[in-house]
């Protein structure tokens, strides 16, 4: 079975490819060619839609952008109806920038706030909001998000994995990944940075590889007052399930809706909004 659906996602990428990017046949040379000798460090991708996304030829970096362009993962229409114009959105989990490029199409009067705590990654992101010229639209974050304001320890690849975080897989450190720690910041006083601005957070978009539980637990239910639409990815983190969260954010007025559970206990994806 594992063999039969790693064949369909495969078959299903090489469809997707041509149709995403200009560049199909750059791509699909890297792509072919990562884990030989004639691997180029980086891969730039040249989207129809006019952006051009640069990040690490590994397949942790590359993947999110698929998800996000190709199989809209985070059903993006649905997240951001019912939602002003010119809103302001914190994407929290940046990886190489790929939802907020995602949401800046579909909300281009938006402000989107990106915070990522990997110093490589972080660079990535501010790479493609330049190369894209969308630096008064997107600001970035190089600091993690956690429950309070200080320092952050997490397993880096320093290849802009997706997988990066407190729940990254044993595989990662067996290949060269690392604890680093870097400087956080609270979501309360990313709010507030916000509402300072004369702006309200209305969209809050979540996937930070097992700390979310902090990050929103330890969150004061005002700080989220304004919030109308939350995706999140949750993780299987000991000690805390899913629950948790449903009831917090129940407190503060936001519902779920879509559930995409993942294939292992304790992980998947949810969305939630206000009535």
């Amino acid at each position: 079975m594992t063999l039969v659906r790693s064949g369909a996602h495969l078959a299903k990428r090489v469809r997707q490819t041509p149709q995403l990017f200009r560049n199909f046949p750059e791509v699909f040379w890297d792509l072919g060619t990562h884990r030989t000798r004639l691997r180029r460090q980086e891969m730039t991708f040249r989207m129809r839609n006019g952006y051009v996304v640069t990040c690490p030829n590994v397949n942790g970096a590359r993947f999110p952008l698929y998800e996000i362009f190709a199989d809209d993962a985070y059903h993006l229409q649905e997240l951001t109806s019912g939602v002003d114009a010119d809103a302001a959105v914190l994407d929290v989990g940046g990886q190489i920038g790929s939802f907020s490029l995602a949401l800046a199409e579909v909300l281009p009067k938006s402000r989107i706030h990106v915070y990522e705590a990997s110093p490589v990654s972080a660079s990535y992101i501010t790479r493609n909001v330049e190369d894209n010229g969308l630096g008064s639209t997107i600001t970035v974050h190089g600091e993690a998000m956690a429950g309070e304001p200080g320092e952050f320890t997490f397993v880096d690849s320093g290849t802009a994995s997706g997988h990066n975080g407190l729940t990254a897989p044993g595989w990662m450190k067996e290949q060269g990944a690392t604890e680093v720690t870097v400087p956080a910041q609270s979501f309360d006083r990313a709010v507030a940075d916000i509402e300072a601005e004369g702006r309200s957070v209305q969209i809050v978009k979540m996937d930070v590889e097992g700390a979310e539980y902090d990050i929103v637990l330890r969150s004061a239910p005002a700080s989220w007052a304004q919030v109308r639409k939350v995706v999140m990815e949750y993780h299987p983190v000991e000690g805390h399930t899913l629950d948790e969260l449903l009831a917090f954010f129940a407190g503060v007025g936001l519902e779920p809706g879509r559930h995409d559970p993942g294939l292992r206990p304790g992980l998947g994806v949810i969305w939630l909004s206000r009535s």
